[in-house]
């Protein structure tokens, strides 16, 4: 898995986290096997973790949803990789519910939002702390344009309460977020960029020991961080660069993400279905056009015959 023994002897993660996209079937359903292949197409990429989280489409999803998806990964991964569950609730304690359910599933770490804005930063170091104090996996503080978390704070937090603490950073711009939070911290936080991976490169070069992208193309993170870590850094930059156009379609939101993300991976052969969970916005025909260029431009859209034949 993608761990390192760090400096106080406890492991740290590090390396390639794509978050899953879920598979619904016909009848709105989570698809079990399909996602059971989604996690074989990830590892056999060769990323060291997994995550479910928002672009998961966590928060449509029920509690019940919620575990079944946790636990069909869990089983999946079998300890090849390690598996982050995001636990994020507007209140503290159904986050620690959240977070001690994930634990028990066999999450090897959780991933909480912070709570809803407005609350003091007094409020935001307790929910964590509260966290903290329930579960023994790690914690990634996700800080996101919608509910942001400061350098200043994610720093507090993880020296108010001693655990194994990380930031995931998505809030624009994640470069120099990377760089403050390690410059404040970096005895105590470790820091993965996120927000689809699209400044990998740059949070490298500033500190981040890896990243949470999404699920379409693993392969090309997999080769870029291999590169970064033997030292050619200018060599990943250049790998990365083609990937750019794609990753600039999958980046629009209000779901259109979402199905762009889905279609990437019907084309590659590991889903069958592009199902969103509402409310979320349908790409126009255009949109798809323009998606499908790109993966055809990368020689992304071979079928997986390995995949087919397990469905």
């Amino acid at each position: 898995m993608g761990r390192v023994q760090g400096g106080s002897g406890v492991e740290r993660l590090r390396g390639v986290y794509p978050i899953l996209a879920m598979p619904f079937d016909a009848a709105g359903r989570i698809d079990e096997d399909i996602l059971r292949c989604e996690v074989d197409y990830l590892i056999d990429a060769g990323v060291d973790g997994v995550g479910i989280a928002l672009a998961s489409e966590v928060p449509m999803l029920t509690e019940a949803e919620r575990e079944t998806a946790l636990g069909v990964v869990v089983s999946q991964a079998r300890g090849r990789v390690t598996v982050v569950m995001n636990t994020s609730a507007a209140g503290t304690d159904l986050a620690v519910h959240f977070s001690r359910r994930a634990e028990e599933i066999g999450a090897d770490a959780v991933m909480v939002l912070p709570p809803p804005a407005g609350n003091p930063a007094s409020e935001t170091v307790d929910y964590y702390a509260q966290i903290a104090h329930a579960v023994r996996v790690p914690i990634f503080i996700q800080d996101v344009p919608t509910a942001p978390v400061t350098p200043a704070l994610a720093v507090q937090i993880a020296r108010t309460t001693p655990h194994s603490w990380y930031l995931k950073a998505e809030t624009p711009p994640t470069p120099p977020r990377v760089a403050e939070v390690l410059g404040l911290a970096s005895d105590r936080i470790t820091v993965f960029g996120g927000a689809g991976g699209a400044f990998f490169i740059e949070e490298l070069r500033r500190g981040s020991v890896g990243s949470m992208p999404g699920s379409t193309i693993p392969e090309a993170f997999v080769h870029v961080w291999k590169l970064a870590q033997a030292g050619q850094i200018d060599q990943a930059e250049i790998a990365f660069a083609r990937y750019a156009a794609l990753l600039r379609l999958l980046a629009q939101g209000n779901g259109i993400g979402f199905y762009l993300t889905k279609e990437v991976l019907r084309m590659r052969g590991v889903f069958t279905r592009t199902s969103v969970r509402r409310p979320a916005v349908r790409p126009e025909e255009l949109a798809l056009g323009e998606i499908r260029r790109q993966v055809e431009a990368l020689g992304l859209d071979r079928i997986r015959a390995d995949l087919a034949i397990k469905r």
